[in-house]
């Protein structure tokens, strides 16, 4: 029996991580998207005026383009379901 490909399938959307520095939660998202190897963008809402007033303090966010994908606790099983609703979303069949 093989181990399974770390890879993520070609064609699977780079996400975006709403986060601060400090943050607890948002160093566990990055670290459990890193483990499941989702292709994320880590982008701090300090920095940015607008995104700030958009999540104020309501960070990790995760977003595919304009969408929100989930706020808060981001767990490696919430995560799995994520990937699999992701690959059946861009790869159907």
């Amino acid at each position: 029996m093989s181990a399974p490909d770390p890879t993520p399938p070609p064609g699977l959307p780079t996400l975006t991580l709403y986060t601060r520095p400090g943050c607890h939660l948002c160093e566990q998202a990055a670290g459990n998207l890193a483990r499941l190897d989702f292709r994320v963008q880590s982008v701090n809402v300090d920095l940015d005026p607008e995104l700030r007033a958009r999540h104020g303090d309501h960070v990790p966010v995760l977003a595919l383009g304009d969408r929100v994908l989930g706020r808060g606790v981001f767990s490696p099983a919430r995560l799995s379901t994520l990937k699999l609703a992701l690959i059946r979303e861009y790869h159907p069949g």
